[in-house]
């Protein structure tokens, strides 16, 4: 019997079909600077960024981790596309960078043309909130590497940022104040966690009274993008750091771009953390260390500000319903 691809289980029918179904609403995302369509061996981005005196350019990677897992079980997948182009998108805003592409890898064990089209469409629809353009990307088909009905993802995003508008910490001072902006959730980190105290116990789709909705719901909740908030507040030039919080935590992330001889003072009572994490520290019984360095708790982006400008950006950030906290303070070691 004659051996082919296909039977080897790679389809590369499936693959044509997906970049049918999605070339439309890529193409959306297209800005004038964007010189290929979909489908070319590379994707060409023209280089020219008006009033940016000295362009810098910013990149960053990244995936959603386990977090798939709990798309699988619910049979949901858009909402994790959008999960990696914010996630993507806020590692570069932190650096005062302004988002310009996005790329995507795709690898699964057999290839579904529905679920690859839904993971894509949450691409596209945070690249359009996020004002980038979806460029390119990778579907790979790998029978044997991949459980039957799972896949995993990554993106590449890549901005621009004036050489003198790079926020990169170094502005930073003892005194200098956290502000703190909610998260929507566990965001994209400590799902393993997450999923081995809580799925025992509990089915996803069943409603739970602590958390007043079904786990499937918190959980799948979209990691957002801070892009709009820290635009307006790095506008005024009152910002001298940011922090993204992803694994490690508030202080594990904050402490990237505190300079030498500083550390964090955190009021950890100072914001009511989301029910979801109270569940999994009861239910686990975590210790509160282990909480502190796996989740964000709540928070998920830190702006660092001096003193005398608090009040400046708690007005703008509350003008934006951000519901920003202040949560500590920069002091000397």
């Amino acid at each position: 019997m004659a051996e082919t691809y296909r039977k080897a289980g790679v389809n590369i029918g499936a693959g044509e079909k997906v970049v049918e179904r999605i070339r439309k609403s890529v193409r959306s995302t297209f800005t004038r600077n964007v010189l290929t369509d979909i489908g070319s061996f590379g994707a060409f981005y023209r280089g020219s960024f008006p009033g940016i005196d000295d362009p810098v350019l910013v990149s960053s990677v990244d995936g959603v981790g386990t977090k798939l897992k709990i798309a699988f079980a619910s049979n949901r997948f858009d909402t994790v596309g959008q999960d990696l182009v914010n996630h993507c998108v806020n590692d570069i805003a932190v650096c005062g960078a302004q988002p310009l592409f996005f790329m995507d890898y795709f690898a699964t064990g057999k290839l579904s043309p529905r679920v690859a089209e839904r993971v894509i469409s949450g691409f596209v629809r945070a690249c359009k909130e996020n004002s980038c353009s979806l460029i390119g990307g990778e579907t790979a088909e790998m029978p044997g590497l991949y459980r039957d009905g799972e896949f995993d993802i990554a993106g590449t995003i890549v901005g621009v940022v004036d050489r003198k508008k790079i926020v990169d910490g170094k502005r930073i001072k003892a005194g200098d104040v956290l502000i703190g902006l909610p998260s929507t959730g566990l965001h994209t980190n400590g799902y393993s966690l997450a999923r081995k105290v809580l799925l025992p116990r509990y089915s996803l789709q069943k409603h739970i009274r602590e958390l007043n909705d079904s786990l499937a719901k918190i959980l799948l909740a979209v990691h957002r993008s801070y892009l709009s908030p820290i635009r307006h507040l790095v506008a005024k030039n009152i910002v001298h750091g940011m922090s993204h919080i992803t694994g490690g935590g508030i202080v594990g992330n904050t402490m990237r771009v505190i300079p030498p001889g500083l550390k964090l003072s955190v009021d950890w009572e100072s914001w009511q953390r989301p029910a979801i994490f109270s569940l999994i520290q009861k239910k686990g019984n975590v210790p509160e260390n282990d909480m502190r360095r796996t989740f964000n708790l709540g928070i998920g982006m830190i702006f660092v500000v001096a003193r005398r400008d608090v009040n400046i950006a708690l007005r703008i950030l509350r003008r934006r319903k951000e519901h920003p906290v202040v949560i500590g303070d920069v002091i000397r070691n």
